[in-house]
């Protein structure tokens, strides 16, 4: 089971677009800010090679609380690239 779930949509202005979703079952308000904080900075190590025009929801598993952000970044390059939407230049 993945700590990270990646949903992507194509949206019509030429902007990406992020959400962050941490449920209660991933555990007490510390360690949902701290997953909210791993994902962010794991998206912002790759956000330069996304294409625009793409709206993002990650949402954070209770196996997330175990991971590092190069892990999550991983995670979230894999998912990303495997649905062809970063820039190859």
């Amino acid at each position: 089971m993945p700590g990270l779930i990646v949903c992507i949509l194509h949206n019509r202005i030429e902007k990406k677009r992020v959400g962050i979703v941490t449920n209660k079952k991933i555990g007490c308000a510390v360690e949902r800010n701290r997953a909210r904080r791993v994902i962010k900075n794991a998206y912002l190590n790759i956000c330069k090679k996304l294409v625009n025009g793409i709206d993002l929801v990650f949402i954070a598993r209770s196996k997330i609380l175990d991971y590092k952000t190069g892990d999550v970044q991983k995670e979230m390059f894999f998912s990303i690239k495997n649905a062809g939407f970063f820039k190859f230049n």
